[in-house]
């Protein structure tokens, strides 16, 4: 793989351009990394609201009609809804765990199986239990 780095003064914003002999599975991982490094979200958390990088968030749960993102430091809450976010969030390394839940596979330390569903551990120990109906989607997921 050859890296180019060309810098201009002139420029008033980065522009990535990725040249590639194919799409292949190495360069959809690059893609989601850059995407998900200039992605943020709005959230609220003691009636303030906060911006946040997508990178920062290590699950997404939906609870009473609620949708409340989880990071290393807090909890937060999304006035978006969980299907909402996981259309924001395609192509950025979040995945289904359950009709409830979307997780970022960067956060997931270790997989374990569980009969026909997956249980997931995070670096900070939490751990996601992936339902059998996106057991396999998750599997062939992590494996690429």
């Amino acid at each position: 793989m050859k890296i180019s780095i060309n810098t201009d003064e002139q420029r008033t914003e980065t522009e990535i351009i990725v040249n590639c002999i194919r799409l292949d599975d190495d360069i959809d991982k690059l893609l989601a990394a850059i995407r998900m490094l200039d992605m943020k979200l709005t959230v609220s958390k003691d009636k303030r609201h906060f911006v946040i990088d997508t990178a920062d968030v290590i699950y997404i749960e939906s609870t009473d009609k609620r949708t409340f993102l989880y990071t290393n430091t807090d909890v937060y809450e999304s006035h978006l809804k969980l299907y909402e976010l996981e259309e924001k969030l395609a192509g950025c390394n979040f995945l289904r765990a359950s009709k409830n839940c979307l997780f970022n596979i960067n956060h997931v330390q270790s997989i374990e199986s569980d009969l026909h569903r997956l249980i997931l551990t995070t670096a900070k120990g939490i751990k996601l239990i992936v339902s059998r109906q996106y057991a396999a989607a998750v599997k062939q997921k992590l494996e690429s």
